[in-house]
């Protein structure tokens, strides 16, 4: 019965220091005032450019003031490549990013776009 009671407590205090360690993970929030349908990231000035991060939504698409949820980056610096539905595509160039963190693009910050 004691061994029981000191791995319940043991346990319980492991517990909360896991959950923290967990995070809430990297969050990008759409500020500009259209629905992003791709957004990918590439190492700042490498053109190296990963997976389309909108996958990870419900919707495929990242509506304005809605926050993704970011996967495979670790923290670093990073140029974005913003897609939209009307095939427009805009660049962000250097964007910190810091773990367990939002970081945020608005319409001031695209640059480089296209059609």
């Amino acid at each position: 019965m004691l061994r029981t009671l000191i791995a319940i407590c043991l346990f319980s205090l492991a517990l909360p220091g896991s959950a923290l360690a967990q995070g809430k993970g990297i969050r990008f929030w759409n500020l500009t005032t259209s629905t992003i349908s791709s957004f990918q990231l590439s190492p700042a000035g490498k053109n190296d450019w990963g997976p389309n991060q909108t996958l990870n939504d419900k919707d495929k698409e990242v509506d304005h003031d809605e926050r993704l949820r970011i996967t495979g980056v670790e923290p670093g610096r990073y140029d974005a490549k913003v897609g939209y539905r009307d095939s427009r595509q805009c660049v962000v160039r250097d964007i910190e990013i810091r773990a367990d963190a939002v970081f945020s693009i608005a319409d001031k910050d695209l640059k480089d776009c296209n059609k």
